[in-house]
């Protein structure tokens, strides 16, 4: 056993607490034992790695008292076998639907026992790893988002090289360059000018597009700069750099933070539902958004990352088509492709 773990032993009856405290002490176990269900919960808290209870005991019976585990926050995730001779299939099932884990039957069967507890200990130490990382993570992006709260309050409103300089370091920490930003910007202008949109809000998202992925300074560099496929949990994780993003940017109080604020959010979310974080579709994406989803997918595309090769620009503009009313607004497509000489020689012309 790797290290000693915490067990609380729940049974009516005294011999049996004694039998399980001499087998799972002998296992390496810190084993504690409560006479009945009510004491139990006056014992249990987060120390705890596992529970063994018996069903059948007065004053509580298990089922009542794994309804009373799961319904606490500071112990729902605590794993739970049943101990008992019950053996119908409606008690089990009714074991499973309160919040057990796992049963033994008595009378125990050491191996039975053994393998049992060690694999429920398994799961509470992957869950454990889990709960610690995504606290961590919390704490990191709380700590990232107070030193950006303190760096947005001293911004001049009209300080747009401050932005900018903001976003490049968001961007270098992505191991893009100064240049995916300026692309960005000037890509987002054109579609922002071509859509009829009045002066004012065409410079408020050629100034706060390059905001767009400011969240990614709150995502760990592991998962962030992986050459590799993300698994479905690092994946999440990426996807989170959306809301920190929003979130970060929504404490600012100017207009070009509240743009921002509005892109990092929405230039994600796709045409057809399918993006994130919110799932919007259609004009319900903000239009700042669905501009900035064009400019970015095309940079992006069209550039090197960590994960992979720069596209060519046939491929890039192919993918780009395809994803007229699935990904993009159409509208935005037919004016990216109407003005696509211009839109190459700012790529041409900011090239990294």
């Amino acid at each position: 056993m790797e290290c000693k773990r915490k067990i609380l032993v729940v049974d009516d009856e005294p011999h049996n607490i004694m039998l399980l405290e001499g087998i799972l002490t002998k296992l390496g176990h810190d084993v504690v034992g409560a006479e009945n269900a009510v004491v139990a919960l006056e014992k249990l808290d987060r120390s705890f790695d596992l529970v063994l209870s018996d069903v059948m005991m007065p004053v509580m019976n298990g089922f009542e008292f794994v309804t009373k585990i799961r319904e606490n926050t500071e112990t729902q995730d605590i794993p739970v076998i049943m101990v008992t001779t019950l053996s119908r299939k409606d008690d089990r099932l009714k074991a499973v639907e309160v919040g057990a884990n796992d049963f033994i039957t008595k009378p125990i069967d050491i191996v039975e026992l053994k393998t049992r507890t060690e694999s429920m200990l398994r799961l509470k130490g992957q869950q454990d790893e889990i709960n610690a990382f995504q606290f961590d993570l919390h704490e990191m992006v709380e700590t990232r988002t107070l030193e950006l709260r303190d760096a947005l309050s001293k911004l001049d409103e009209a300080h747009v090289e401050t932005i900018h300089h903001l976003c490049a370091a968001a961007e270098y920490k992505d191991e893009e360059t100064a240049n995916h930003i300026i692309r960005m910007a000037e890509y987002s202008r054109i579609l922002a000018e071509k859509s009829g949109l009045d002066k004012e809000t065409v410079q408020l998202i050629h100034t706060s597009s390059p905001m767009h992925d400011i969240g990614k300074i709150g995502i760990p560099d592991h998962i962030l700069l992986k050459p590799g496929k993300l698994t479905a949990e690092e994946w999440d994780v990426m996807k989170s750099h959306a809301v920190i993003g929003g979130s970060i940017l929504s404490m600012g109080s100017s207009d070009y933070i509240d743009m921002g604020s509005i892109i990092a959010l929405s230039h994600h979310e796709k045409w057809d539902g399918s993006g994130y974080p919110s799932g919007l579709s259609g004009e319900n994406i903000p239009q700042p958004g669905r501009i900035c989803a064009v400019a970015d997918v095309f940079d992006a595309l069209t550039s090197r990352r960590p994960y992979k090769e720069p596209f060519s620009i046939e491929k890039s503009l192919e993918i780009m088509k395809e994803g007229r009313g699935a990904h993009f607004d159409p509208s935005l497509i037919d004016i990216f492709f109407d003005n696509l000489d211009e839109i190459l020689s700012i790529k041409e012309g900011c090239a990294d």
